[in-house]
């Protein structure tokens, strides 16, 4: 039996829309289990979908054998995004190499309002037996 490789990403609803080697796009749409008070998407339900994107980018790009895990995290948040909007990610590759990879995680509002801008480094390392 497999186990579900996205278990919390499917727990969020996170919607993996395009995997290409340098650009992840995937969408959330915000519910009310997502949102702290007002009715806005939590921010740690914005860091939690940054870094779900962010980890199947950097899968998309590792040797056979090779796992990764995410090691550092930063997040600038400039708009709320509101119950029942989407919210949009889209990853793009700041440094992909050897040992380490970083990326840069944009998050707009469904009126593409700039909500949130993270950048994360992945550790690139070999998958233990």
């Amino acid at each position: 039996m497999q186990s579900d490789p996205l278990p919390f990403a499917r727990l969020m609803g996170i919607n993996v829309i395009s995997v290409e080697p340098d650009l992840v796009v995937g969408e959330l749409k915000v519910r009310d289990d997502l949102c702290t008070r007002p009715a806005v998407l939590h921010g740690g339900a914005v860091m939690a979908f940054a870094d779900t994107i962010g980890a199947i980018a950097t899968v998309a790009n590792l040797a056979g054998g090779m796992t990764t895990t995410t090691i550092e995290s930063k997040t600038n948040f400039f708009s709320a995004i509101p119950l029942g909007d989407t919210a949009r990610a889209e990853c793009s590759a700041l440094h992909k190499g050897r040992t380490t990879m970083v990326w840069q995680t944009k998050i707009t509002r469904g009126d593409g309002k700039l909500a949130a801008l993270v950048t994360q480094t992945q550790l690139v390392m070999p998958m233990k037996s």
